[in-house]
């Protein structure tokens, strides 16, 4: 989130990408960093033993959401 909410500060569109598992946190931060509108996206967790065919299908089920994000 910190990285969002800096690329967003500089003027560029900016989505974190984050486990479901951290949703809570993704909100705790994006207020307490002050960017109540700073975007994210979840993806199903768990995503840490996750093989690469399986994070390519957990990255093209959030595709949409991630573009949408942008460019909102």
């Amino acid at each position: 989130m910190h990285d969002t909410v800096w690329f967003e500060i500089q003027g560029l569109p900016a989505v974190s990408i984050a486990s479901s598992e951290f949703a809570e946190a993704a909100e705790v931060q994006r207020k307490a960093l002050g960017m109540d509108g700073a975007r994210y996206v979840l993806v199903d967790h768990p995503i840490q033993d996750a093989t690469d065919d399986e994070m390519r299908g957990k990255a093209n089920a959030v595709l949409e959401q991630v573009i949408e994000a942008l460019t909102v």
